[in-house]
């Protein structure tokens, strides 16, 4: 299988590894739509992307929203989740209980209500590749309940959804550290050493990039025989 001439959503697809598994898909021939909850966010990938490409404005957490953008979008064949906010970590002691649960609404709800409106218009033979991380099964140090809980909760979903779905493919990617926006919120400085001193851990000696994601995301699609599966792609990162 392959992705030339296919029609392909990708949620949360202006930045990090979505806007690369959007340029992949694009550069091998699919006509892409992405969306994201930021105007300018959206026009900027629209510049990066081929003439043709959709870009539309969603907030995930408007079940409203949803609804009404895939009934604009009509049949499609594959589905990509990459949508998430930065990172929240800190202690269980310090947690804020309503900021928690809203820690779910985009990454977890947004994911189920975007799958509840796609499903029915993903053609035969088309897919689901929603984003988990590591985290889920190996947390890196104290201060990442919230991240492996909804790591190990999106997982959970892709595996419930390929048994109720089939027969669209549903999957999961599951990177380690890779370079995106969500480390954004760290001084540069702080974040650069960041990306060094996790890299020299790694049995590849560096850090991902948001390009050696996307090529996980695009076998998924074209991998006839998968489903139900969690594709690790994390530089050896659950053997160190």
């Amino acid at each position: 299988m392959d992705v030339r001439d296919k029609r392909v959503v990708v949620l949360g697809g202006t930045s990090g590894i979505g806007l690369a598994v959007a340029e992949a898909a694009a550069g091998e021939g699919a006509r892409v739509a992405i969306a994201s909850s930021r105007r300018a966010s959206v026009d900027t990938a629209l510049a990066r992307l081929p003439a043709g490409a959709e870009g539309h404005m969603l907030d995930l957490r408007d079940e409203a929203a949803v609804r009404d953008l895939f009934t604009a979008i009509g049949p499609f064949d594959h589905l990509v989740f990459t949508a998430g906010e930065s990172l929240r970590l800190g202690s269980l002691a310090d947690m804020s209980l309503p900021s928690a649960r809203g820690f779910f609404e985009l990454r977890y709800w947004g994911a189920l209500t975007a799958v509840k409106y796609a499903a029915p218009l993903i053609r035969p033979g088309g897919s689901i590749v929603f984003t988990s991380g590591i985290a889920g099964a190996r947390p890196p140090q104290p201060g990442w309940a919230l991240g492996a809980s909804i790591c190990g909760a999106m997982e959970g979903l892709t595996r419930a959804l390929a048994v109720e779905l089939a027969p669209i493919r549903v999957n999961i990617v599951v990177p380690g550290f890779v370079k995106t926006p969500l480390w954004n919120d760290i001084p540069d400085a702080l974040r650069e050493d960041m990306y060094a001193t996790a890299g020299e851990k790694l049995l590849v000696r560096r850090i991902g990039e948001p390009d050696d994601l996307a090529a996980a995301y695009l076998f998924l699609m074209k991998q006839p025989f998968a489903t139900g599966q969690s594709f690790v792609i994390d530089g050896g990162g659950m053997l160190v």
